[in-house]
């Protein structure tokens, strides 16, 4: 069963266009969401969750079809944004007593044992809180009304590393049972090569490519020589750069067969955004 189905999204803004995105997430996996600022991340999730009225295309979360069972729908997913806003002098008890009027499934259970693993004084209020709790607070939320996806948008942003790890295992155990699947936008990519299983990619309003994390890594090389060696690939190369030693770009795995003479490597994800979006033919001195 498919958690996300989505199929042509299009919304259009004075100077950006969400153009035909497509997007499919199974049930029981995380899939990382990335593109660079601006390239319609934040646009998609929100117009997914019919927070934007779209122009076309449809959607089906959960198996259930977003305009005629948005409601129910909504009782089973979580979107959490990094940036979450709450009434700074408000108790976090005061929040989730209001928040837990909204969810059937509200598990106060659930809550008081997130609560527990997190370390969260639901005593505090919001403007006592770091960063980091504020995060794990709002995870606590998402997860107390026994969400079947969760829609998280830079959960980890401004976030320490140690806490980011913790979160990354967070998401790694709510998806092992199968039945919960995370659909998590983040510019960390590093984050996203320890925990995702899929990746999608966005790029000036349209989904460039989705696939399980290590077929889209392993369709690419980052590959590098000298000056006079570029003529002989550039018309194979995604993009590259150039410098006074030479140059590096981005091929496809298929185009690699007959290059002697290259350095090649393993892209890393920060290597397929920026190559896609950033370089076409760049100089760098």
């Amino acid at each position: 069963m498919n958690y996300i189905e989505v199929q042509g999204l299009t919304k259009t803004y004075k100077t950006f266009k969400l153009d035909h995105a497509s997007m499919i997430l199974p049930m029981g996996y995380i899939m990382g969401f990335i593109g660079e600022n601006g390239a319609g991340k934040t646009t998609f999730l929100r117009t997914m969750l019919k927070l934007t009225n779209r122009e076309e295309g449809t959607i089906h979360l959960l198996g259930k079809d977003m305009d005629t069972d948005e409601i129910d729908i909504k009782q089973e997913i979580s979107f959490m944004s990094g940036d979450a806003i709450f009434y700074p002098k408000s108790k976090l008890s005061s929040i989730t007593k209001s928040f837990s009027l909204f969810y059937k499934n509200w598990d106060n259970d659930l809550y008081q044992k997130y609560l527990q693993d997190f370390k969260i004084d639901e005593n505090k209020r919001i403007n006592e809180l770091s960063q980091g709790m504020r995060i794990k607070y709002n995870l606590a939320l998402a997860l107390s009304h026994q969400a079947k996806l969760l829609i998280l948008d830079e959960p980890t942003s401004g976030l320490d590393p140690v806490a980011r790890e913790m979160l990354l295992e967070v998401f790694q155990s709510i998806v092992e049972n199968g039945d919960v699947s995370i659909l998590f936008s983040t510019h960390i990519t590093s984050d996203l090569e320890k925990c995702a299983d899929y990746i999608s990619m966005i790029q000036n309003g349209k989904i460039l490519m989705t696939s399980t994390k290590d077929d889209l890594i392993d369709s690419f090389f980052v590959v590098s020589g000298g000056t006079s060696q570029l003529e002989k690939i550039k018309s194979k190369l995604v993009s590259f750069k150039t410098n006074s030693l030479g140059f590096t770009g981005l091929i496809a795995s298929k185009e690699i067969d007959r290059l002697e003479g290259y350095t090649l490597k393993k892209p890393t994800l920060d290597d397929l955004i920026i190559y896609h979006s950033t370089y076409r033919g760049a100089h760098h001195d």
